[in-house]
């Protein structure tokens, strides 16, 4: 009798322990799958520095790099982007961290 009970209480607590990781799992597909659905942003350009290749952006919230509202300057993925902006444009755009820098990764003007 001792061997059943304690075969039963293995049995449950390993269908525990797998449900549980698999709704770990699930959790940890879906954040990763967060970004590129959630990674749009909208902004508008404040400053534009061809020569180091950065773009001062005042944005919404980031919700892809867990980013409040604020003015910042990011670098930007090709430097030919810059040619497109001026200060005062509003744009919609996808940032990303990229070697320890925010980078532009995607951007389009809003019209």
């Amino acid at each position: 009798m001792i061997h059943i009970l304690m075969l039963f209480a293995a049995l449950v607590l390993g269908s525990a322990f797998t449900s549980q990781a698999a709704a770990d799992d699930a959790h940890h597909q879906k954040t990763e799958a967060q970004p590129a659905a959630t990674g749009l942003a909208q902004g508008e350009v404040r400053k534009v520095d061809k020569e180091a290749g950065k773009v001062t952006i005042k944005h919404g919230p980031l919700t892809n790099l867990d980013m409040p509202a604020m003015t910042m300057v990011f670098r930007v993925k090709d430097p030919v982007m810059l040619n497109q902006l001026k200060a005062g444009d509003k744009i919609n755009f996808v940032a990303d961290k990229i070697d320890g820098a925010y980078t532009v990764m995607r951007l389009e003007a809003i019209k």
